[in-house]
């Protein structure tokens, strides 16, 4: 188990607490938590985790055809103000 520490500075709570969403988001708490919700079948199970490999590896194989300049580089993220 993972303990996720997040400090809270100059008593504001509400920038610990987006500190912590963000960090349990990349973690992948929030999935796990919803997971756990309710019974997953061994079947659903399978079909979950082969469908995440897959996905992984379309990921990995787009980041590859990337570099090697066969598509054109992502565009880059505006952050939003």
């Amino acid at each position: 188990m993972n303990l996720v520490q997040i400090f809270v500075r100059d008593n504001n709570v509400d920038q610990a607490l987006k500190a912590l969403k963000k960090k349990m988001q990349r973690e992948g708490s929030f999935r796990e938590m919803k997971r756990h919700v309710h019974y997953e079948k061994p079947s659903e199970k399978r079909a979950r985790q082969k469908a995440e490999a897959v996905r992984r590896a379309r990921k990995l194989a787009r980041k590859r055809a990337q570099r090697e300049g066969l598509l054109p580089p992502p565009k880059p993220r505006v952050p939003r103000a």
